[in-house]
């Protein structure tokens, strides 16, 4: 069974950190690429970072330094650690799972979509 349910949005101030994780079913857990995506009001879903199966990591230059994507194998669960927040971070934020390969951050190669929790930074 797929299953992807995000929790840890919230409402912080520029600067501040949050920490997003994502309970995935032990199915789930064990696909070969996992990933954070994010969709800002108005614009098309990004892609954050990925994790493949062995650990190896991406993430789109925006949030390079300040992001960390990680796997919790004992809880099954995809983290996001966020910090240094700006409101240009502000979005929905998506786990995301693929049966192959991390290959890219695009939305369409990945099959397997949580329902989002939402991220809004002020300034």
């Amino acid at each position: 069974e797929v299953q992807l349910v995000e929790s840890g949005g919230g409402s912080v101030q520029t600067g501040g950190s949050l920490r997003l994780s994502c309970a995935a079913s032990q199915y789930t857990f064990n696909m070969y690429c996992l990933a954070w995506f994010r969709q800002a009001q108005g614009k098309e879903r990004e892609g954050v970072a990925t994790i493949g199966s062995d650990g190896t990591t991406t993430y789109r230059d925006s949030v390079k330094g300040r992001f960390t994507i990680s796997k919790d194998s004992a809880n099954r669960t995809l983290d996001l650690q966020m910090d240094r927040l700006t409101p240009e971070d502000t979005a929905m934020y998506y786990c995301a799972a693929d049966v192959s390969i991390c290959i890219s951050l695009e939305e369409a190669d990945f099959p397997f979509w949580g329902q989002g929790t939402q991220v809004t930074v002020s300034s």
